[in-house]
């Protein structure tokens, strides 16, 4: 298996091992594929933590590379890497290749 493989299965992995992480990326991924923009604000106003914790655990999933941040004036607005998302599923089914 390629290490750029192995190196993607073990960021991304790390990054969605914490159940509050999967719940916030999934709420990104479906925000997004219904063309709608996510900001730091839904996040707060959909799940009931602090913006301390949902920016740490967002600040996880963008050095993952599995979310993206564009910033607009005060604002941040989260986005998931539908090309990192891939490329991880695509490495993680080569695990049980000989």
């Amino acid at each position: 298996m390629p290490e750029e493989d192995v190196l993607l299965i073990a960021q991304a992995s790390d990054a969605l091992a914490h159940p509050v992480r999967v719940e916030i990326f999934r709420y990104i991924y479906m925000e997004n594929m219904n063309r709608r923009t996510v900001c730091n604000k839904d996040i707060v106003n959909a799940f009931d933590y602090s913006q301390a914790t949902i920016s740490q655990h967002i600040s996880k999933l963008v050095i993952s590379k599995l979310v993206e941040v564009q910033k607009k004036d005060n604002f941040s607005f989260y986005y998931v890497n539908i090309g990192i998302l891939g490329k991880y599923l695509n490495a993680v089914k080569k695990l049980n290749e000989k």
